[in-house]
């Protein structure tokens, strides 16, 4: 018996089966082999094919299966993963309307502010615990105005998750945590907020039904078992955005726990059990995997748009011959601080944490008789690591405190100077594991089918594979380059 998880990125697809007695990865693949393209038309823009991810998913799993040779007929569920705010757009008869307005596209931002004004900023938060910002809402306020025409032939919204449970099942449906993350959930009412349709002119029937983040959630209809060698009527058991997967993916679903990514954007996300939220919106609230009306479960979100990307730019622009890896260990031959040199890395659309500015990327302090590539390349490293630690002072005014931080040992967190960096720089015990979003949402495919009883049962695979401590030899010099970063950032806003 085997439990299939799909997760949908910016970057690719990638897919994970997992043996679901062992609960180890049987195979996995991933596509586009290179990083799949974001449309740009206009600067602050970012849009994608949803077709492409359809197109892209057929390829890995295609991989995955001869990889794992195994029959199709086991596979007994289906759990999905997605990049999160997205807006994907269809008509009656399931047909995209226009490419996806993704995650970070920044367009939408002054479409949210005139929401979060009229609906006022005390209820705004209060119901929503987010202003709608440049969130899947604000976005479809962006269409709406711009688009009327196309806006009139919209049958249904979506997020990207959706689009490929419709894909799979023919069905459209969503869940709490889905319109929490697009700002449509009223967290005090306890359903889908009369305020912000109101507030953009939405008509309600224009949003999907809402099914539960574990459960059934459709089957595999005839069509998509044919083009993705799958049986038909598999189990569609579990869905949810990137960052709440990835922390199920690490076994964090209660208050206290902290998980965090860094690929293309770096997350850090933490767990309460109170209905909280930064006043300022630079740190984001939303419902977690297992949140319902009667246990309350909120996942606290801080968001970096430029964290893996700032190292793929490095990597084509500055140290084009190189592998990742190869950066890594060059980064390590540069001193803490990076002699001087701070990298402020705002280059991918309007960043929340810096209340949805858009500062662009910023490099500092270097000389031309002093500084070579491996001072650039380990500069960008703690110019990431520095705006965690930035959002992650933010996120302890709500009351999230990262003492212990658990990632995959995957991306950013592949470099020694990265992880040792912020761990120095947090003062936080970090903790890798080896799991990805894919083998995390087979697993969450499991718990939603009924396979596994509870999360512990789920995750009792998960293995660790290292941790790593604050280096007290290295901590002042980290903390003060720090601080210098933090300067020419105050400087700068």
């Amino acid at each position: 018996m085997f439990l299939l998880g799909i997760d949908i990125g910016s970057s690719s697809v990638k897919v994970a089966l997992v043996n679901a007695e062992t609960g180890l990865c049987q195979a996995s693949a991933f596509y586009p082999k290179q990083e799949a393209p974001i449309i740009s038309q206009k600067t602050g823009w970012a849009e994608q094919d949803p077709e492409q991810w359809w197109n892209y998913l057929k390829e890995a799993l295609a991989e995955a299966l001869v990889l794992s040779e195994i029959n199709k007929n086991d596979i007994t569920a289906i759990g999905i993963s997605y990049q999160m705010h997205g807006l994907v757009l269809v008509d009656k008869k399931q047909r995209v309307l226009r490419p996806s307005i993704i995650w970070c596209d920044s367009r939408a931002v002054p479409y949210g502010q005139k929401a979060f004004t009229q609906i006022r900023d005390e209820r705004c938060l209060a119901h929503l615990l987010n202003s709608p910002g440049n969130f899947t809402a604000a976005k479809l306020a962006w269409v709406k105005e711009n688009e009327p025409d196309l806006y009139a032939r919209i049958d249904k919204i979506m997020l990207p998750g959706d689009y490929i449970a419709m894909r799979l099942t023919g069905e459209i449906c969503s869940t709490v945590s889905g319109l929490s993350e697009g700002i449509f959930w009223d967290f005090k009412n306890n359903c889908i907020s009369e305020d912000v349709l109101h507030a953009f002119g939405f008509e309600k029937d224009k949003l999907p039904t809402i099914q539960p983040t574990f459960g059934d959630q459709g089957s595999v209809s005839a069509q998509a078992a044919r083009e993705l060698g799958l049986s038909k009527g598999t189990l569609v058991s579990y869905r949810a955005g990137d960052q709440p997967n990835n922390a199920l993916s690490l076994n964090v679903f209660n208050p206290g726990e902290v998980a965090a990514t860094a690929g293309t954007s770096g997350v850090v996300y933490g767990i309460s059990d109170e209905v909280k939220f930064d006043t300022r919106s630079r740190i984001n609230s939303f419902a977690h995997v297992n949140h319902t009306s009667s246990t309350t479960r909120i996942g606290v979100m801080l968001c970096i748009n430029g964290t893996g990307i700032l190292n793929s730019w490095m990597r084509k622009n500055v140290l084009p011959e190189m592998s990742y890896q190869a950066i890594n260990e060059l980064a390590a031959t540069a001193p803490i601080g990076s002699g001087g040199v701070s990298v402020l890395p705002f280059g991918n659309g309007a960043e929340r944490v810096l209340e949805n500015k858009e500062i662009g990327c910023h490099i500092n302090g270097v000389n031309f008789n002093v500084h070579g590539r491996e001072h650039l390349a380990r500069a960008a490293q703690e110019g990431i690591v520095f705006t965690f630690r930035y959002g992650m002072d933010i996120m302890q005014q709500v009351g999230i405190t990262t003492n212990v931080i658990r990632a995959g040992k995957a991306n950013m967190f592949l470099s020694p100077v990265f992880r040792q960096t912020l761990a120095n720089v947090t003062g936080a015990v970090i903790e890798l594991y080896d799991t990805d979003g894919a083998v995390g949402a087979a697993k969450g495919a499991g718990m939603g089918a009924g396979i596994y009883k509870n999360e512990k049962e789920a995750f009792a695979s998960l293995k660790r594979l290292a941790i790593v401590e604050p280096n007290i030899k290295e901590v002042k010099s980290t903390r003060e380059a720090y601080d210098l970063w933090l300067s020419r950032l105050n400087k700068l806003l």
